[in-house]
């Protein structure tokens, strides 16, 4: 039979064009019959293609580059939260280092702990905790300044508060070179972090954010202790610290927050949708860029609860399950070591261990179970 001619002159249809118009469909949006707007789509969509495909092929790249370096956990230790706990803060420390394994363990040095009266300094409360860490054989790193890990950030004294800029940043300095001629040579440090997420202004209390002055800290550190890495942590989250100027650390420290309460928008618990990968990309970014390499200094692993429910005690577990459970940790470790960072900090020891002074040792145990499994790996 002769096909009619309009149907045997009639086109195929372009399949990538159609794939495109499913494309946007899925997305909700109906597919507009201009044609240049739709090349314009079109070529956008490929462009983004090929963004994330070189995006994946350098996380790729810098996952393969580490894949042979031994994994290590370590983790943050802060005795005035474990306190906050109603915890006797050795104990805890004990259980971190020998029941746990860790052999690597950050310390802070608050200002406000350790010199409460100007000019007067007491480094016991340090001096027990470097003893504790070189009887477990553990690596020590050291924050410096006046932002430090947890609220407010920023831990001054109030005798420093009372100055004008220019006269208490002297004092810091002061205060920075005692901490670092009193550790500098104990067998257990092995590096510093300055300034813990220096520029992040929309959290914490801290009376300035002047590169200036982190300059001059860096510099400092450096003259009075050359040889041991000093990082900077820059960004929190999805960003790590990507330095392309002026201070620029030996190791980039990258934060990865998985679940939290989103006090602004949502107003509920938010997963970040960000693959595994792509903190691989970043770090593999950093690395072709500047040379360094990326290390992961505050991995969550406790609870991110509502405000008005930041409440500690057995009444709220089941709210604190919400933004970290026990399978949650588990996965969120997994994922850590998914994004071929090989030095990873967990943030939250001193939550576990008063989980379990609670009777429910579920979270303590999980993450032994998991360290365990990565040290049974590596043998």
């Amino acid at each position: 039979m002769r096909k009619n001619r309009k149907e045997s002159t009639r086109q195929k249809p372009d399949i990538y064009q159609t794939y495109f118009v499913i494309f946007l469909r899925w997305l909700g949006l109906e597919p507009t019959k201009n044609p240049w707007l739709r090349k314009i789509l079109l070529g956008f969509l490929f462009f983004a293609v090929l963004v994330l495909g070189g995006m994946y092929g350098i996380a790729q790249w810098y996952i393969s580059k580490h894949a042979d370096e031994k994994l290590v956990y370590g983790a943050t230790f802060i005795k005035p939260y474990a306190e906050s706990f109603g915890l006797n803060p050795k104990e805890v420390l004990d259980a971190a280092l020998n029941d746990l394994g860790l052999k690597r363990i950050r310390f802070v040095s608050y200002w406000n702990t350790h010199e409460e009266q100007q000019g007067i300094h007491d480094f016991s409360e340090l001096d027990w905790q470097f003893a504790m860490a070189q009887e477990a054989g553990a690596d020590v790193t050291l924050a410096l300044g006046l932002r430090q890990p947890r609220w407010p950030e920023c831990h001054a004294p109030q005798w420093a508060m009372q100055l004008p800029k220019e006269q208490w940043s002297k004092h810091l300095n002061q205060y920075i070179k005692a901490v670092v001629e009193r550790y500098k040579d104990h067998p257990s440090l092995v590096s510093y972090q300055l300034e813990n997420e220096y520029f992040l202004t929309v959290f914490g209390e801290c009376p300035d954010h002047s590169k200036e002055r982190l300059i001059n800290e860096f510099n400092l550190v450096k003259s009075l202790d050359p040889d041991k890495p000093l990082t900077v942590t820059r960004s929190n989250n999805a960003v790590p610290s990507w330095p392309i100027n002026e201070p620029l650390s030996d190791i980039n420290g990258a934060s990865i927050y998985k679940r939290v309460w989103d006090a602004t928008i949502t107003k509920r618990y938010f997963e970040y949708p960000v693959p595994a990968w792509f903190y691989a990309f970043l770090g593999g970014g950093a690395e072709l860029t500047t040379g360094r390499n990326t290390f992961i200094h505050e991995l969550q692993a406790e609870a991110w609860m509502p405000p008005n429910k930041i409440i500690y005690n057995p009444d709220t577990i089941p709210e604190q399950d919400k933004s970290l459970s026990p399978d949650m940790l588990a996965d969120r470790l997994k994922y850590a070591e998914a994004t071929g960072y090989k030095t990873i900090d967990i943030w939250g020891v001193e939550w576990w261990y008063w989980r379990k002074t609670l009777g429910d040792p579920s979270l303590w145990e999980t993450a032994k179970s998991e360290l365990q499994r990565v040290k049974s790996q590596q043998n």
